[in-house]
């Protein structure tokens, strides 16, 4: 794509966002749409103008003025690459939903929750020292190459019109089994064994009894002899659960989350993802090559939203520069 020149702007285009873990996604965009609808990067200087001239009025209708979208939504709990596309960049961002994208997460061992991650509470428990570092990195290869995954109960993938996890909340039968799909693991492989040495520890929150059964009824649905008990009394867990580093490649639609769970359970025990950062989106990534565009630190935008701070001498500001620096112009006509 073509770089910017002066006499180019406004300009649309795609530029990546180094998301930290704690904000949704829709947060990050909404602080940033805010910087954009004040900016003659995007913004024509002539509309700028007229904004100033009305002060307070303009402030909302600049905002809905500027087309700004997300390829691919990471969860509070996720940190790294958040692609942004503006103006004409937003026609752009479908291509990031199906683009191979890299994760490296951890996964804290013995405790199996319903968001599959550190946010949700604690389903269940069992076993996790008899765990190895050689078993994970045999057991690595079931979940390499194009596999079949099944969704979580608890997401928002939606059933004959209802959410999976309405159905769990509210023990109601599933009416089919989860349909599974079809994804692709370029690469998995084990880059760090943390053991005990870690500072993670399972979710204080925990199923109650009645939301366990409630859970059992909607699997039972769909499929036959379903329980959700533990298979570790919670006082025997006396010690620190054991935490390993993954690292993958995968296609468009593959949930990391299941990744963690499923081979948790293959090793005998059950687990959670406690991290979990998104490393690279297609051409955006936190540690770029000559060809790829690197992100922008969330406190670049952080810095300008309290005080956009000195510009320089072609009138840019920290953030602008930033932006410029690896922003992928997106023409008309592309």
């Amino acid at each position: 794509m073509p770089k910017a020149t002066l006499s180019s702007f406004p300009l649309s285009g795609l530029f990546g966002i180094a998301k930290p873990s704690g904000p949704t996604s829709m947060s990050v965009i909404n602080d940033v749409k805010g910087l954009i609808a004040r900016s003659r990067i995007f913004v024509d200087a002539d509309k700028l103008e007229r904004g100033k001239d009305q002060k307070g009025k303009r402030g909302k209708r600049g905002r809905e003025g500027v087309k700004i979208g997300q390829g691919g939504t990471l969860d509070p709990l996720a940190d790294g690459v958040l692609v942004v596309g503006v103006g004409k960049g937003t026609k752009k961002l479908s291509e990031f939903l199906d683009c191979t994208k890299e994760y490296r997460t951890t996964c804290l061992l013995g405790c199996e929750t319903d968001t599959y991650d550190s946010e949700g509470a604690r389903v269940r428990i069992a076993p996790w020292k008899h765990v190895t570092r050689e078993q994970v990195e045999a057991a690595l290869a079931q979940f390499t190459g194009e596999i079949q995954q099944t969704p979580p109960i608890f997401s928002a993938l939606k059933m004959d019109g209802m959410p999976l996890y309405e159905y769990a909340r509210k023990g109601i039968p599933l009416p089919r089994p989860i349909e599974s799909r079809k994804v692709t693991v370029h690469s998995l492989e084990l880059v760090e064994w943390k053991g005990s040495d870690h500072p993670y520890c399972w979710p204080e929150k925990s199923f109650s009894e009645e939301e366990k059964k409630a859970m059992e009824t909607a699997l039972k649905g769909a499929e036959a002899d379903v329980t959700v008990k533990d298979d570790l009394d919670l006082a025997a867990a006396d010690s620190v659960p054991t935490a390993f580093v993954l690292k993958m490649k995968v296609s468009g639609g593959t949930y990391v989350r299941s990744i963690v769970h499923d081979l948790a359970h293959a090793l005998g025990s059950a687990g959670h993802v406690v991290t979990l950062t998104r490393s690279r989106q297609g051409r955006f990534a936190l540690e770029p090559t000559e060809e790829d565009r690197g992100c922008v630190p969330w406190d670049v935008f952080q810095r300008a939203s309290a005080d956009p701070g000195a510009v320089d001498a072609e009138g840019w500001t920290e953030w602008e520069r930033e932006v410029l620096s690896r922003l992928d112009v997106v023409n008309g006509n592309e």
